[in-house]
């Protein structure tokens, strides 16, 4: 299949990178680049294959603007320039929330309700996400405005349900900061509760406009039963979940494990996780809002153990102080999931450095036709007894440069891309790095001839790789 069999815009959406390719060399491209990084380790597990290739994606977001014409368009920003490419439908996107994006195009129009224009910043429409819980069929819909105040709510509202009965709620969120960030921190529901819940591995999840919550539901079912199968975890046993979001992966596996324990720095997930307990009734779990490193160095401060550590970091993936923790602590097993296998395997080898043995290694499909690979490694105790050690770290014998960077260059090329739409060099990012007082790497130094030019990083690039640095901790 041609990428314009695919896609008709494939070539301008920077969001499926791999159209070219029919599933399963696609499958086999991801394989290959698990293989790369964990093959000299372990054997690689052959990769899950996504239940679903076509219309997995329950979150859909579109950026809404305009033509020169005036026509209203929504879709998402080119890959190499922040201009909007207009999209009726994807084909790996719920399609249903295609068409409720659609109809809320249709309506801003004949109702002729202003579109955010970011060069003047002002206009009303600026994003629109469609959340699907698929086992349930409730649709969540936030409208992402530039102003507060929302001119035609009721007559919109009206309009838009009588179009969609099938929306269970409809939340407003403002964002009237200029940058790349999508959402704001003010919300006000619309329509209904604000929230919806799926049922994910018999358990029952809240979902509010910004949890995390697996776009592939039906592949992550899949990962999900993989790690309670394969983890080790026994009925006596206590298990941390660190960086736990809102709980999924804990609440899952309180069903065989004694106690489990979940940490989370964002305080909002953090809550979204304790509700998520309740409405499941689970009473051996229980969630921290700290930082995973501090919160398992206070644990093994207090000699307080755990039989088995799971860990989902975001794609920047652990730091380094969560990692020493993780070894005073001695674990019997640990359980690494991850959406970003080059971290992992830093990460993994770090541990393996200290006594700790690759069991298994399996990549799981959860993107079909992008770049993306998600990948469970399984890693327990080697040869040294399990019970609590002393570990001595040397920074002579150990390379800390990859956590102490925070994010390599090509993951946040990745942030930005993802964000924005907008495709960045490794030079912009060396001369913001350089701004902002970061070392850069030998090979990104500026030229030695005198009269030597490059080009400069514009400003809308400026805006969006320093977003991209302070998600991940940089600056």
């Amino acid at each position: 299949m041609s990428k314009k069999d695919f896609c008709p815009v494939a070539g301008k959406c920077g969001g499926c990178q791999l159209t070219n390719m029919d599933y399963q060399r696609q499958l086999k491209f991801k394989q290959a680049r698990v293989v790369k990084l964990f093959g000299r380790q372990v054997r690689v597990s052959e990769i899950i294959p996504s239940p679903n290739i076509y219309g997995y994606r329950n979150k859909v977001s579109a950026a809404f603007g305009k033509t020169r014409s005036g026509k209203v368009i929504s879709g998402i920003y080119k890959s190499s320039v922040h201009t909007i490419v207009d999209i009726k439908y994807c084909n790996i996107e719920n399609r249903n929330a295609d068409e409720i994006i659609n109809s809320i195009k249709k309506i801003v129009t004949e109702m002729n309700i202003p579109v955010y224009d970011e060069k003047r910043q002002k206009g009303f429409i600026r994003h629109v996400t469609v959340r699907v819980a698929e086992n349930t069929g409730e649709y969540l819909v936030t409208i992402v405005t530039g102003e507060e105040y929302f001119p035609k709510k009721e007559e919109f509202l009206s309009v838009l349900l009588k179009a969609h009965p099938e929306i269970t709620t409809v939340v407003q969120n403002i964002n009237n900061k200029f940058g790349s960030m999508v959402m704001g921190d003010k919300e006000k529901i619309l329509y209904g509760d604000g929230y919806i819940t799926d049922i994910l591995c018999g358990k029952k999840f809240r979902i509010s406009s910004g949890s995390f919550y697996q776009i592939n539901k039906g592949q992550c079912e899949n990962l999900y039963s993989y790690v309670l199968k394969n983890s080790g975890i026994k009925k006596s046993d206590t298990v941390i979940d660190a960086y736990c979001g809102t709980g999924t992966i804990g609440i899952i596996c309180s069903d065989i494990a004694k106690k489990v324990t979940g940490c989370e720095l964002n305080s909002k997930a953090c809550e979204d996780a304790i509700v998520n307990a309740k409405l499941n009734g689970v009473e051996n779990i229980k969630f921290e809002n700290d930082d995973a490193g501090r919160f398992m160095k206070k644990l093994s401060r207090e000699n307080r153990p755990a039989d088995v550590v799971i860990t989902d970091p975001p794609r920047q993936g652990c730091s380094i102080e969560f990692l020493k923790a993780v070894v005073e602590m001695s674990p019997r097993e640990i359980v690494y999931i991850s959406c970003e296998p080059k971290t992992q395997a830093r990460d993994t080898n770090f541990l393996t450095k200290n006594g700790y043995k690759i069991k298994k290694c399996t990549p799981f499909d959860m993107f079909p036709y992008t770049n993306h690979v998600e990948t469970v490694v399984l890693l327990s105790k080697g040869e040294i007894d399990s019970k609590k050690i002393r570990v001595e770290f040397s920074l002579e014998d150990m390379d800390t440069s990859g956590f102490q960077q925070g994010a390599t260059y090509e993951q946040i090329k990745g942030r930005v891309l993802e964000q924005t739409g907008l495709k960045v060099s490794s030079l912009y990012i060396s001369q913001i790095k350089r701004k902002c007082g970061l070392e850069v790497g030998q090979s990104y130094n500026l030229s030695k001839k005198e009269n030597a030019k490059q080009p400069q990083c514009p400003p809308e690039k400026e805006k969006a790789i320093r977003e991209a640095m302070k998600y991940f901790g940089m600056i």
